[in-house]
């Protein structure tokens, strides 16, 4: 999907949605450690600009690597798809909260 909206639409950015994202990594993880990920993971989307969130982002890889390095292989896979919005966001002065 991404190549072929890249190749009618050059210029346009493509993000992935987040909530299936987080659905995927609910899916892939322990139920005793879902609440405390999901929480991190909400974090990442709630910077004010793209270099606070890769900070995030990158602390949550370290933090969650040993125990989940499928799930942080796969969103390290997609990671420009990801923060996307945050660029436009900042740009425009808008913020974004994600749902509880």
């Amino acid at each position: 999907m991404k190549a072929a909206l890249a190749k009618t639409y050059p210029q346009a950015h493509f993000q992935r949605c987040l909530v299936h994202v987080m659905r995927n990594i609910c899916a892939k993880v322990r139920v005793d450690d879902r609440e405390a990920i999901m929480n991190e993971f909400k974090q990442i989307h709630q910077q004010a600009n793209k270099a606070a969130a890769v900070d995030v982002l990158h602390a949550f890889y370290a933090k969650w690597n040993k125990s989940y390095n499928r799930v942080i292989r796969n969103l390290k896979d997609i990671e420009p798809d990801l923060l996307v919005f945050i660029i436009i966001l900042s740009r425009s002065g808008l913020q974004f909260t994600l749902p509880t």
